[in-house]
This record gives C-alpha cells, sequence and structure tokens, in this order.
C-alpha cells in the first residue's frame, strides 16, 4: 500500500489548487504524509515556477502547514528543480538556507544559457514539442533524445538530486511518431541515465500524471525501464505530480501493478529525514 506522495504542485506554481485543498484530499485518501514540491524559480519569465519574491512565502506557508495539520498527517517540504546549464547550475549551493525535507530534480527544457533556446517538452500542447524539435534540433530527434539525457546525466553527477523526475519525459508527447522505445540507440541514453542514477544513490519515482493526463501511453518511467531499475536495485517511490487536489492518488494502483510485474516488492518512504523500504504487499 502507498502511504505518501511527494511530489506535488499547487498554485503558488502551476497547479491548481491550494495547498489546504491538497492536503484535505490526502488525508482523505489515508495517505499519511504528503510533500509540496511547486517547481522552484527560474531566471527568467514563465507561467509554471514559483514567480520571483514568492519562495519564502511559499515555504513559509508549507512550514505552518506542517504544524497545523500534525495530528492528521505528515507534511513535507521541496522543490522540483529544473536543471538548466549555465542558468540554474547553483541553485542548491546558493540555497542551503531553505532547508528543504528533500529535492525532486526534474528537466522539463533541454538547452542552455539562453531562456530563448531552451526546448520545452513538457505541457498539454503536443505542437510546442514538434515546433521546438524542428527549431533547435533540426527535426533530429535522434540528437534531441541525446541532448535530453545528457543533460539529466549532469544534473545526477553535478547538482545529485534525492529523487529524479519522471526519468523519461522526452517520450511523452513522442507517443512513436518520432522514435520507438525498443530502438537500441534510445535504450543506450537511458541505461546510461540508469547506471547514473544508481551510482549517484537517487531514488527514481514512477510518476504516474503522463497517463491519467491522457499524454502518455505508459507511466513514468516505461515497463521495460523498471525492469532495468530492478536489476540495477535502483530505489523507488510512487508520485502522481499532482497538480489539482483530486489527482493526489490518481492510478496508484496501476503503478503498484506495474512494479511487481518488475519483480519490485518494496518501495522507498521518505520519514523522519530518511529513507526507510516498504513492502508491496
Amino acid at each position: 500500500m502507498i502511504t505518501q506522495n511527494l511530489h506535488t504542485h499547487t498554485l503558488f506554481s502551476d497547479g491548481k489548487s491550494t495547498p489546504e485543498e491538497v492536503i484535505k484530499s490526502a488525508i482523505d485518501s489515508k495517505l499519511q504524509s504528503l510533500g509540496f514540491s511547486d517547481h522552484a524559480p527560474v531566471p527568467f519569465q514563465n507561467s509554471f515556477s514559483i514567480a520571483e519574491g514568492e519562495l519564502s512565502n511559499y515555504i513559509a506557508k508549507i512550514e505552518q502547514l506542517k504544524s497545523e495539520f500534525a495530528d492528521q498527517i505528515e507534511i513535507l517540504l521541496s522543490l522540483e528543480v529544473d536543471h538548466i546549464p549555465a542558468l540554474m547550475d547553483d541553485f542548491f549551493i546558493q540555497n542551503p538556507e531553505l532547508k528543504l525535507d528533500y529535492t525532486i530534480g526534474s528537466v522539463h527544457l533541454v538547452g542552455a544559457h539562453d531562456p530563448a533556446n531552451l526546448w520545452f517538452i513538457d505541457g498539454p500542447k503536443r505542437e510546442i514539442y514538434d515546433d521546438g524539435l524542428q527549431q533547435f534540433f533540426g527535426g533530429d530527434i535522434r540528437q534531441a533524445a541525446k541532448a535530453f539525457y545528457h543533460q539529466t546525466n549532469r544534473m545526477l553527477e553535478q547538482q545529485t538530486p534525492d529523487i529524479i523526475g519522471h526519468l523519461d519525459k522526452i517520450k511523452m508527447h513522442n507517443q512513436n511518431r518520432f522514435f520507438r522505445e525498443d530502438e537500441s540507440w534510445y535504450q543506450a541514453l537511458v541505461r546510461e541515465t540508469l547506471q547514473l542514477i544508481k551510482e549517484k544513490d537517487v531514488v527514481a519515482e514512477l510518476n504516474t500524471r503522463g497517463k491519467y493526463k491522457g499524454r502518455s501511453e505508459s507511466l513514468f518511467p516505461s515497463d521495460w525501464i523498471l525492469k532495468e531499475m530492478k536489476a540495477l536495485k535502483i530505489p523507488v517511490i510512487v508520485s502522481s505530480d499532482a497538480h489539482q487536489a483530486h489527482e493526489v492518488v490518481l492510478l496508484f494502483d496501476e503503478a503498484i501493478e506495474a512494479l511487481k510485474m518488475a519483480g519490485y516488492r518494496s518501495i522507498w518512504k521518505f520519514r523522519n529525514k530518511q529513507w526507510e523500504e516498504n513492502p508491496l504487499f
């Protein structure tokens, strides 16, 4: 049974619910703990991250809710931090005073240095993915996927977050149009990243959002990647990446079945500032 969700968003970033609404949903869903992980501020105008000057308000709010709901559910403070070379390199170094309970590292924007030259691989609009693939990579999906995974690898090597978010997000808007996941060049890129996840002792999430939003035919990561992760003994958690209160535990039952099929018999839980292993059944 899954009793924790560490990946959620609120109105502080691109979520649609207040923290209180998310907490109520989590309590109703019988979760024992809930982590808030709104998108960390980025140094350019955008519509998805915590606004400049609002980070301290976000932290203060979550800290307040920790006390307010302490007798009902454990609340944890986090940020989902985008790794963008030359733009977000020093985020963790410059922000030790944030005192986050844990960190999630993700890649949503592929590129470096200049905000005008970032390929946005996320969001509801597939045409943005397609246009960016053409604009920044001349339509060469191999180079684009290579850039995504190498940027992910750079994050793992230089930032080493506690959790890696949706590690194969590059597939979401692809939907087998530009590449297939059984192609050897693609699988080689994924395996290189998995080796780094193992080497750096990072926890990987099984993220259900792409599937319940109808943007991906499979969870993040795909079943074949879960099997590779199990072979490498990479610890895993289940997250819904909720952006609305009602999404807090969506497809958790399906995620459990996917983990069992991959050979997992336990998942990890963050508690008392450390990871502990919990049986799936």
